[in-house]
């Protein structure tokens, strides 16, 4: 068995992905994800902007001879070169558990033969220190395009520097993590993360040896760019799997099994009182409401939330209505798309505004379209699905200098669909993001497969290509988010006058 960093940095997400990768059915994985293609190119353009201007040895192998890249980058090591970029660091299992920290009772753990370990750091630093090749040893680092130093990292970082250790005969006393703003250099602590490293390690190869495959759970953000989400999503649909319930998190799951409530009939029947002291009273009946919805299959009113919520009567009356949704890159710290649907009930018409940065220079131009827009309809509410459209205006406005008082002239004219959606009543879908809840109403969007990752992509494309073909995409899915929350408020607002 070989054991790589992919193996290991997908365990930590999700221990399922690490086991069908290696036992999995090609047949099952979906390989063709655009957007997972465009963050390998990101984060391969980032490596070489960083290694711009710099000096580096990379070692001459084989493709897939690793024995052969070990070797290669060992002699690199020995010559002293300053910069190695994607060596292999390759060693036995037993040959690295000489350098597990000690305090560890993974220690003295027994593995059968044949169990070798590899990894490939993006870098590795000469440094000064005593190795078995003189007076330097090396340094692993990794490069990311996350702005966080995600524990999954750190582990990563940690397995790089234990199989350093094997290379130069001692363990570097640091790792380092170079990520995109703003702090871009991090340093590993590897006294906290070694020992994590190793349970990690020797959990999934366990997990490996044992051939026993782990259960399914979908957990949208998790799984979202997983290449087995289409296979696990069947295999949780043929189980019914309670994983499938909005609000089931993977800690909650944990603790309704606990309780054996392991399926959506019993979780129905269930007693909020049994769930009541870890979840509290409000979680706990939520996630009995959310049971019930799906076996009924339909909306149910939140009781007490339903009671309590009284629909502004200028809003149900509101002769023009703007519906206003975004599309953004945060890599580039650029919303490229301010998407405005502009509702007249007493006209009768609909009619879309795309205000779209073609180049991300004219950001600040479709910012002052976009103004332009929302203060010509001075009465009319500003309607969006979460946040981010109010923490965007809020980010555009401080960028570009509009007087405050634009500014919360604006904002107080919002009205979040999915705040009012998750206060007042329970639905039958497996997440209250825009698309499953659009879908159950009925609306469904003109390019089936679009999404925001997709968007990301298509803007991409544009840029490097030209081809309006990608913005056109853009701009209908853009339309066609505006349109369902449009389609979810009229829906709203008739649910809960018939209460």
């Amino acid at each position: 068995m070989l054991l790589t960093v992919e193996m290991l940095r997908h365990y930590q997400r999700c221990s399922r992905r690490a086991f069908l990768d290696v036992y999995g059915d090609p047949i099952g994985q979906d390989f063709q994800n655009d957007f997972r293609a465009k963050l390998q190119q990101d984060r391969y353009a980032l490596q070489q902007t960083i290694l711009a201007g710099r000096t580096y040895d990379k070692p001459n192998f084989p493709y897939g001879d690793w024995d052969a890249g070990a070797n290669a980058t060992k002699v690199l090591m020995q010559q002293g070169v300053e910069l190695i970029y994607r060596g292999v660091l390759l060693a036995d299992f037993g040959e690295a558990q000489e350098y597990f920290v000690e305090t560890t009772a993974e220690t003295n753990y027994q593995l059968p033969p044949g169990i070798s370990l590899i990894s490939r750091p993006d870098l590795l630093v000469k440094q000064p220190g005593q190795s078995i090749f003189g007076d330097w040893i090396y340094v692993p680092v990794d490069i990311h395009l996350g702005k966080r130093p995600k524990q999954e990292y750190q582990v990563v970082a940690a397995y790089h520097a234990l199989l350093l250790a094997t290379m130069q005969g001692v363990l570097p006393s640091q790792a380092w993590l170079m990520l995109r703003r703003p702090n871009p250099h991090y340093t590993v602590n590897l006294s906290k993360c070694l020992p994590q490293m190793q349970s990690v390690c020797l959990e999934c190869i366990e997990m490996l040896l044992q051939e026993q495959e782990p259960e399914v759970f979908i957990s949208r953000h998790r799984c979202n760019l997983c290449p087995w989400l289409n296979e696990c999503y069947g295999v949780a649909k043929s189980q019914q799997h309670i994983s499938l319930l909005a609000g089931v998190t993977p800690s909650r799951y944990q603790y309704l099994r606990s309780l054996g409530l392991t399926s959506v009939e019993l979780l129905a029947d269930a007693d909020f009182t049994e769930l009541e002291p870890v979840l509290g009273e409000e979680a706990a009946q939520l996630l009995i409401c959310q049971a019930q919805c799906a076996i009924a299959n339909q909306a149910m009113p939140l009781t007490s939330s339903a009671q309590q919520f009284t629909i502004p009567k200028d809003l149900l009356a509101s002769p023009i209505e703007l519906y206003f949704d975004i599309e953004a890159e945060p890599g580039l710290d650029l919303d490229y798309l301010l998407g405005v649907l502009v509702v007249d009930r007493q006209a009768k018409t609909e009619t879309f505004h795309p205000f779209l940065a073609e180049q991300p220079a004219s950001e600040g131009l479709i910012w002052q379209q976009f103004l332009d827009l929302v203060t010509a309809y001075p009465q009319a509410p500003i309607f969006h699905f979460c946040d981010y459209e109010v923490l965007t205006v809020k980010r555009l406005a401080k960028c570009y200098n509009t007087p405050r008082e634009v500014r919360e002239t604006i904002l107080s004219r919002f009205i979040d669909i999915h705040l009012w959606v998750t206060t007042t009543v329970t639905m039958p879908v497996e997440s209250y993001a825009l698309k499953p809840i659009a879908h159950w109403l009925g609306f469904e969007w003109r390019d089936p497969g679009a999404n925001g990752q997709l968007s990301i992509y298509w803007y991409d494309q544009w840029l490097k290509t030209g081809d309006r073909t990608f913005l056109d995409t853009i701009i209908r899915y853009n339309e066609d988010d505006c349109r369902a929350t449009h389609h979810l408020k009229d829906w709203l607002v008739n649910f809960l006058q018939d209460l």
